[in-house]
């Protein structure tokens, strides 16, 4: 069940047809879930099944998600966000179009506007994908 899934941009800086979360399923502490659902025309399938691009673009925007639901919550704008680094991306298998994949993201660090996230994408129980991250926030004025 989504927390929030009714206009997901409201939350992301992304716009169709780069938005690669559906929902929010959970914002709890330094752990953020959503789900998406692998639309068969999105930009980033090929040959039935969602690329690596699309697997690392998910697994920003689930991190992102939780910067935008924390600042919504707050009545605050959303920042923008940049990945600075990737480091150990592990591509498992690439989920098909048309099913629904559930990505996790949790803190691992912060240090002044960085921070330091592991990601991993699950379809039916199994990682599909998995990384760490930096990602630099931009301060608001």
């Amino acid at each position: 069940m989504f927390i929030h899934s009714d206009d997901i941009t409201a939350y992301i800086p992304q716009r169709t047809p780069i938005v690669m979360i559906s929902g929010i399923l959970e914002v709890n502490g330094p752990i953020t879930r959503t789900a998406l659902h692998i639309a068969p025309d999105n930009v980033f399938v090929e040959n039935g099944v969602l690329m690596p691009p699309g697997l690392m673009e998910n697994m920003a925007q689930t991190a992102a998600a939780r910067v935008g639901y924390i600042a919504k919550q707050e009545n605050s704008p959303v920042p923008l966000g940049f990945i600075g680094a990737v480091k150990d991306l592990e591509i498992f298998e690439l989920p098909p179009a048309g099913q629904t994949i559930e990505t996790t993201t949790e803190i691992t660090g912060e240090v002044f506007n960085a921070t330091m996230v592991n990601g991993k994408v699950m379809y039916e129980g199994k990682v599909m994908a998995q990384c760490e991250l930096k990602i630099f926030i931009n301060p608001l004025k």
